[in-house]
């Protein structure tokens, strides 16, 4: 199973992918919510987790990622993160759990952990 980093700041996406490391989920990485769900449509079967930022480039954001994750694959468990994300948040849908900037490691471990045990 895999865990997918959706993050467009470099620094940030390599922190969460070497934290997601530490699971036993592969760790794949995309710049963009185009990246993502281009991945995902290939892929969807294969991830349990996604982490992504609520600010990212070109159209699709994190907000309107998780509202397509969670209609099209719901068995994928989503965290949403923002240092500020206004009311975007609002729009969230229910499957998806909102993590404030600056996350700690241990709550991505946690989040990302639950998300595979319920796929095992």
């Amino acid at each position: 199973m895999a865990a997918l980093v959706v993050e467009d700041d470099r620094m940030l996406r390599d922190l969460a992918a070497a934290v997601l490391e530490e699971t036993d989920l592969q760790v794949v990485e995309a710049e963009s919510g185009e990246e993502a769900l281009a991945y995902l449509r290939e892929h969807a079967e294969d991830v349990a987790f996604i982490f992504t930022d609520v600010q990212l480039p070109r159209l699709v954001d994190g907000v309107d990622l998780a509202r397509m994750v969670a209609t099209k694959w719901p068995w994928i468990r989503m965290v949403v993160t923002s240092g500020g994300p206004g009311d975007r948040i609002d729009h969230l849908p229910r499957s998806a759990t909102y993590m404030p900037k600056p996350w700690r490691a241990l709550d991505v471990l946690v989040a990302a952990e639950q998300a595979a045990a319920r796929t095992a």
